[in-house]
């Protein structure tokens, strides 16, 4: 069996069997390291929701209170006075015909993509490239906004968008393993609250049916919401 199989077959069989409180959850979790490197924790929630019916999903962002631990690669379609306050503030390229011509051209080596409101007519165009990826900018998702300076901010402190996929399931990055577990506890939690609160009216039934944290190299740890 692989080294890697063994360490996975070893963890599992100290994973938690009950669901746990988010503390309690960041504690087992803990737990589990041992690798090199410091792994990314991610949580998963499975909401009822009907993916099909557009008043169902479940989609925005959220500025988490300890940030993600991970410095966010950050793309801006600007011109002019939005241009030089994209740059000030730290976007790592920013453009709008070069730009767009460089990402049709296969590049989409970052991970935040926003646009000021009159370069759309630019950006549309780029949806069938962004789009599987998660990166297409969305007023829903505040990525495309006239405040881009400020929007810039937002995701170097810790910022995270999130939409439900056809099976109703909503993943993101809530921090680093080597957080706090005060601090990575609370970003687990205000993820979940914000998520709970966000329950589409047309929903009957269970709305949140589970929710699980794990690491990069990690079994999940359920978490009792």
């Amino acid at each position: 069996m692989p080294k890697l199989a063994k360490r996975m077959k070893k963890l599992v069989e100290k994973q938690p069997a009950e669901a746990l409180s988010v503390s309690e959850a960041v504690t087992a979790l803990k737990k589990f390291d041992g690798t090199s490197f410091d792994q990314s924790v991610e949580i998963v929630m499975r909401l009822g929701v009907d993916s099909t019916q557009a008043d169902q999903i479940v989609r925005g962002s959220i500025v988490l209170p300890n940030g993600i631990g991970k410095k966010q690669r950050i793309v801006v379609f600007a011109k002019g006075p939005a241009a030089e306050a994209a740059t000030e503030a730290g976007a790592d390229f920013v453009g709008d015909d070069d730009l767009a011509k460089k990402i049709q051209g296969g590049w989409t080596d970052f991970d935040v993509c926003i646009a000021a409101p009159d370069m759309m007519k630019v950006v549309g165009p780029l949806g069938r490239v962004l789009g599987p990826r998660g990166l297409m900018p969305s007023p829903r998702a505040g990525t495309v906004t006239p405040e881009v300076a400020k929007t810039i901010a937002e995701y170097k402190a810790g910022k995270v968008e999130f939409r439900n996929d056809k099976g109703g399931n909503i993943h993101a990055i809530v921090g680093k393993l080597s957080f706090d577990q005060e601090k990575l506890a609370e970003n687990v939690d205000a993820f979940v609250n914000l998520i709970i609160g966000m329950k589409p009216s047309a929903v009957k039934g269970t709305y949140l049916k589970s929710a699980y944290i794990s690491a990069t190299m990690s079994p999940s740890v359920k978490l009792d919401v």
